[in-house]
């Protein structure tokens, strides 16, 4: 929090004077913009695409990354509304890094670079560094874990058909030996964060989920997986099939954000409650607060009265996902893919985390 302090007291002094000398008076929107530039780190994620010398000059892949950040703080829908916004707005070129509308590339150089920065996983990347930096040292109270649902614009994937096999009934001869296929979270236990990553449906498909009021609802997509800390601040994402349960991103999720904060306290809805999930989250030296699921004619059982306390604090993660959603670019999905719709939507991530840090200091 002191570097935090340190880079405030920078541009109020110093940063936002001589900005507003040169380019004029900076709107609050403008102000939350140039904080999130100063916060996170572009250059040296681009530093192999700057011009070598040879050839026609390529467009700035920094400046195009700063109107990516930009098209998420002032939540535009489209591309070509970002570039007429751009152009309109002498301050927010100038800020991207166009001294002229003239240098304000075409919409398909936005789209290369887009492809670019999802091959990359730039935005992610740029985000674990981000968090990693100011939060790495700080020991956060409660981890909150929640998914909320992207609708995509895309057809939903054709399933793969699965052989059947036949299985054998009854008792096993003598010496004969059926193994027993594992779960999904049993495999997850014993695998590393790379392979339980990797082996995560990605593709869009149908998705299903109990909204506030216990009816269920359906959408076409990807589901978004984040895992919150105090102050409202998402330090992990990952981005599934709409069609995977929540439970089975939580040990990958939990793997992730080990490595880049430390905490006390997992908090988590009934769809998490599973053995697995508690015994790894025992394992990191964590306290598991997950509300039970009764199941099918079970009793429900409740938390202490201390326990139940606590849990309150995971409505972090449902505030998180509505402003991401709301405010960030998370409803308006106009691209195609799972990297690149997760490209977009962590562009819109990183704003978000960026000016939760800051609002830590006010």
């Amino acid at each position: 929090m002191s570097k935090l302090s340190g880079i405030n007291i920078h541009m109020q002094r110093h940063l936002f004077p001589a900005l507003e000398e040169e380019i004029g008076v900076l709107s609050p929107k403008e102000k939350q913009f140039v904080r999130i530039l100063e916060l996170v780190e572009i250059q040296p994620f681009l530093a192999d695409q700057a011009w070598c010398g040879t050839g026609r000059p390529p467009h700035s892949r920094v400046a195009l990354a700063r109107a990516f950040i930009a098209k998420a703080v002032w939540n535009i829908p489209t591309t070509r509304g970002l570039i007429d916004y751009v152009s309109s707005s002498p301050s927010l070129r100038r800020l991207c890094g166009w001294d002229s509308i003239s240098g304000i590339p075409h919409e398909s150089v936005f789209s290369r670079a887009f492809e670019l920065f999802a091959l990359r996983e730039l935005p992610a990347n740029i985000h674990k560094t981000l968090v990693e930096e100011h939060l790495g040292e700080r020991l956060c109270g409660h981890l909150s874990r929640d998914s909320t649902a992207i609708e995509g614009r895309e057809k939903p994937a054709k399933k793969k058909k699965i052989p059947k096999v036949v299985k054998k009934r009854g008792r096993p001869r003598k010496g004969e030996k059926r193994e027993k296929k594992m779960r999904r979270l049993e495999e997850q236990l014993g695998r590393s964060l790379k392979k339980n990553l990797k082996e995560l449906p990605k593709d869009c498909a149908v998705g299903t989920k109990k909204n506030s009021k216990g009816y269920k609802e359906s959408w076409i997509g990807f589901k978004l997986h984040l895992d919150v800390v105090d102050g409202d601040i998402p330090v992990s994402g990952i981005l599934t099939s709409a069609s995977l349960h929540d439970s089975q991103a939580a040990i990958p999720l939990s793997q992730m954000s080990a490595t880049r904060v430390t905490s006390l306290y997992d908090l988590m809805d009934a769809a998490y409650d599973a053995k697995e999930i508690h015994a790894y989250s025992r394992r990191l030296g964590h306290v598991p607060l997950i509300d039970h699921n009764p199941g099918r004619g079970g009793v429900k059982q409740k938390m202490d009265p201390p326990e139940k306390e606590r849990y309150k604090e995971r409505s972090s993660a449902e505030r998180v996902n509505s402003n991401l959603k709301d405010n960030y670019g998370g409803r308006h999905i106009r691209v195609r893919g799972a990297k690149k719709v997760s490209c977009h939507l962590m562009f819109g991530l990183l704003a978000l985390t960026a000016t939760q840090l800051f609002n830590q200091l006010l």
